[in-house]
């Protein structure tokens, strides 16, 4: 018997032999990114327990493997998708979607989340209680996961709460010496072993005297919502490579087997949703510095949709839109794996991107789906922001906005509920209209360059102005983003011919000249290159490089082989 056909026969006995998937066929939609990333995987492990993820584990440590932790898959980096095939060791790929779990804490006041937990399953679990999660808005609608969140930084579009963090985890690493380890610091009494430990916190086997209240950990950030009002500052709010905010699981980005979480929530408050819209980049910096200065709450959430980002999502998002309008968030991982799979049979008889085909011409047939009063702001304006506050906030912010448009140019509208809430739906829709308009315009398209870009706080020239010859690579522009926060998304739709890589290059050197940090919150994946400290952070976390090797293009050979960083 083979070292692979060991180790395969060791994965099966951890997890049972329906649960460990082989083949390009059985893998794809494992092993191929959302958005980004490639590469063949000796299998794909699927555990129903963390025990069962424990033993797998184990076996793909000893037995030499590279190993790829991965939750829902909606990542655009590619941070949780294998990267071409040179690794120098077989790769596995260990799903924890089946390892489902919430469980309340302090009369839900937090929550401890297993690997599986999506933000979706827990913003259903905490509403009965009048709570909230850290996010519940954007990639939430296609099923990720709370983890995935913690372990890239994700930010979110709120802007009180910054990214998610923790720092009470309970994870696995390898040290230097190549043995497998696990770590409690969940702040739970649940026991000694690993076995225990792992039956206990997913049973969730320990009552209130276990549970420590005052352990001085963190579960959330605790000091975003002042550093976002520093709107004089020459640096940036929120970013990956923020080394205050690595810790442990927070920013680990697959170096650490992450087997539960610890995180606050949030008391849900009443909104209100005002529509803003100008031509002068000017007035909504005026808003922008007021609203996180001028009042004694911070906004809830202020997210920008540039025109042509309006646009591309109102005619290449519009199924995605009608999707989660019609049937709620819940049902949308499932269709998001179905096209995956009905993807995955066309693409083997050598058909590209037919359900994308199909879906858009069905949703071209169909009528607006957007409120008529935003389809005569985008007539009207260039800039869009969309601002939600406080219901207690909104008479204030309304005479505020009154008072600031009569002297500044723009307008806004005081949108009804049905309105703010599909506002917030099409600013979601945008997020993944430029992948749609590539397959669909494959003759046309060459890539899609997206970035992610943190701003500094004091940046009053915010709206992109590209060289001309860098521009005219480019067929469009899609620039959306979390506005108070000075995170933008910037996705450039390539000419065909044109090289997506150096015009990648290119907008670095860009955004260094402007003392941008990039990316802001969805992690280097295998796009982006580590910074120094973060690629330390890594090397500290797995000394052995066996999880996920070569995040932030470093080495992927074990032992860091290659690898300066």
């Amino acid at each position: 018997m083979s070292r692979h056909d060991t180790l395969l026969a060791q994965l099966r006995a951890a997890v049972g032999n329906g649960y460990v998937l082989t083949g390009d066929k059985a893998t794809r939609r494992f092993r191929k990114g959302y958005r980004f990333g490639d590469g063949p995987v000796l299998a794909v492990v699927r555990p129903g327990t963390l025990l069962e993820m424990w033993r797998a584990l184990q076996a793909a440590v000893q037995g030499g493997a590279a190993v790829i932790l991965q939750a829902a898959n909606t990542g655009l980096t590619g941070g949780s998708t294998p990267d071409g095939d040179d690794y120098g060791r077989p790769v596995v790929l260990i799903s924890t979607l089946r390892l489902t779990g919430v469980q309340l804490l302090d009369g839900g006041r937090q929550v401890l989340c297993l690997p599986g937990a999506t933000l979706d399953r827990l913003e259903q679990a905490l509403a009965p209680l009048g709570r909230e999660p850290h996010s519940v808005i954007g990639s939430s609608c296609i099923g990720a996961s709370v983890l995935g969140g913690v372990c890239n930084n994700s930010g979110g579009a709120l802007v009180r709460r910054g990214p998610a963090y923790t720092e009470m985890a309970l994870f696995a690493q390898v040290n230097a010496a190549g043995e497998l380890q696990l770590v409690n610091h969940l702040g739970i009494a649940l026991g000694d072993t690993p076995e225990e430990i792992l039956r206990r916190v997913q049973a969730g086997d320990y009552n209130a005297a276990d549970v420590q209240l005052d352990s001085g950990r963190a579960a959330s950030d605790p000091r975003y919502a002042e550093q976002v009002r520093q709107v004089d500052a020459g640096t940036p709010a929120r970013f990956n490579a923020d080394a205050s905010r690595h810790y442990e699981a927070a920013g680990s980005a697959g170096k650490l087997a992450v087997f539960a979480v610890r995180l606050d929530t949030f008391a849900r408050e009443a909104a209100e949703v005002f529509y803003i819209g100008s031509n002068q980049t000017e007035s909504l910096t005026g808003i922008r510095r007021h609203l996180l200065t001028g009042f004694e709450r911070l906004p809830i959430s202020g997210e920008y949709i540039h025109r042509v980002a309006y646009d591309i999502g109102e005619r290449y998002g519009k199924d995605t839109f009608l999707l989660i309008d019609t049937l709620g968030t819940a049902r949308v991982p499932a269709a998001f794996a179905l096209k995956s799979r009905v993807d995955g049979w066309f693409e083997r008889i050598g058909l590209r991107g037919v359900t994308d085909r199909v879906l858009q011409a069905v949703t071209g047939l169909l009528p607006s789906h957007l409120p008529a009063r935003m389809g005569e702001f985008r007539q009207r304006y260039e800039h869009h922001l969309l601002l939600k506050v406080s219901a207690q906030d909104a008479a204030a912010t309304a005479a505020w906005l009154e008072q600031f448009f009569a002297a500044h140019e723009g307008g806004y509208f005081h949108c009804t509920p049905e309105e703010g809430r599909k506002a917030f739906l099409h600013r979601f829709a945008v997020a993944g209209a430029a992948v749609r308009y590539r397959e669909v315009h494959r003759t046309q398209v060459q890539d899609i360059v997206a970035l992610d870009i943190a701003l500094r706080r004091d940046d009053r020239d915010w709206f992109e102005q590209l060289p001309a010859e860098l521009d005219a690579r480019l067929l469009h522009k899609l620039y959306y983003g979390h506005f108070l926060c000075h995170v933008f998304h910037q996705d450039y739709i390539a000419h065909k011919g044109e090289d997506p890589m150096a015009i990648e290059h290119a907008m670095w050197k860009l955004l260094d000249e402007r003392g941008a940090e990039y990316p802001a919150e969805h992690n280097v994946g295998h796009l982006y290159p580590a910074k120094p400290a973060l690629a330390q952070f890594y090397k500290q976390l797995d000394p052995s490089n066996t999880f996920n090797p070569g995040i932030g293009q470093t080495s992927k050979q074990p032992g860091w082989k290659g690898c300066d960083c």
